[in-house]
């Protein structure tokens, strides 16, 4: 017992010691930062050209396939073809200039309850928008969100809109879920694609919460909420909640799915919408029966044709990690690894 007791003071002095010197960094930085205004940074937009991704996937197939003299053949062809090609890049046999492929520009979103993904939504579409040909270049939405707050979503799904708006063909894919609200994104698009077995519909409304009137009373604790406004409060957590109040609370939650049915009919107008809206979901597959999707294809075989087609551009915003946040990542990881260290040691000890 002494051991353990030993041994447990010495890793809170471990563990205090590192906490003390995060802090210390932290705060130091942060005072750094701020002095060379380095957070006003907004991000950084990051392209990728997927046509290249997947030809050097293919690539280095081919190659493993071949035999060592075959491979230095196959590396000359290369070489030379890579040759021509930039001698006549621009150029087409009669002299003018080439006309240019379509563009395909692929945008990710990874929705949480949030929608926090929004924000680098606004300014990926911003930027596209920005290069887009209407009536010729298309926007894929790679799209993976269980939905979450209606407000969050709605300003998710308007971002989608602008790009409708602008006359360009929008398609979104979905490899595992588009529910609730993900679905209100996805139902944006000209053509839904999904994976056999992903997720999709949950076209409803849900809001839950806790009372604690009960324990209050029974602890003789009183809990007064003043309002201005017969409906500014209907449910609390901590108040007596009353029939009136859960009426009213149900008549906007059955408004704020009406509005949602709507949304959905005016951009699928070929879907039954008052037989999928129930909260149910469907599988992609089944999804396809009741029109909810429009083709069953994960997003990695909808690109690769794309490739054949245009060029496709993978687009991405990313906000760049302040000075103070990379080191608290980085600290944050290395206290972790610390104390699992130690923690593994000790249980070492303890099986020995």
């Amino acid at each position: 017992m002494e051991f353990l007791s030993d041994y447990g003071l010495f890793l809170a002095k471990v563990v205090t010691f590192v906490i003390a010197v995060v802090v210390v960094i932290v705060v130091a930085a942060t005072s750094i930062q701020k002095s060379r205004g380095e957070g006003d940074d907004e991000g950084e937009l990051t392209v990728r050209r997927l046509n290249e991704k997947y030809r050097k996937l293919r690539e280095a197939i081919e190659m493993r396939m071949l035999s060592p003299d075959q491979r230095k053949l196959w590396k000359k062809a290369r070489q030379k073809a890579e040759k021509l090609k930039k001698k006549k890049a621009g150029k087409s046999a009669d002299g003018k200039e080439e006309e240019t492929r379509p563009k395909t520009f692929v945008i990710d979103f990874d929705g949480d309850i949030k929608a926090s993904d929004t924000e680098t939504l606004r300014k990926s579409v911003t930027a596209v928008l920005s290069v887009a040909e209407p009536g010729r270049d298309e926007v894929v939405v790679r799209l993976e969100s269980g939905g979450g707050l209606v407000h969050a979503y709605g300003l998710a799904a308007s971002q989608l809109d602008r790009i409708r708006g602008k006359g360009i063909h929008l398609t979104a894919c979905v490899d595992k879920v588009a529910a609730s609200g993900g679905y209100m994104m996805a139902c944006v698009a000209d053509r839904i694609v999904a994976s056999p077995f992903a997720v999709l519909g949950s076209i409803g409304v849900v809001a839950q919460l806790p009372n604690f009137h009960r324990v209050l009373k029974k602890h003789d604790v009183d809990y007064e909420i003043l309002t201005a406004g017969e409906h500014k409060r209907t449910l609390t957590i901590f108040g007596e909640n009353t029939e009136k109040g859960r009426r009213k609370f149900l008549e906007d939650l059955e408004d704020t799915h009406h509005l949602f049915k709507d949304y959905v009919r005016e951009r699928r107008p070929d879907l039954d919408v008052d037989k999928v809206s129930n909260g149910d979901i469907w599988f992609g597959t089944r999804a396809l029966e009741v029109k909810l999707v429009d083709e069953i294809r994960t997003s990695d075989e909808y690109l690769i044709d794309a490739c054949d087609r245009s060029d496709v551009v993978s687009v991405s915003f990313q906000r760049k990690r302040t000075l103070p946040e990379k080191l608290g990542l980085a600290t944050s990881a290395a206290l972790e690894a610390t104390v699992w260290r130690v923690l593994s040691a000790f249980r070492n000890q303890n099986i020995q």
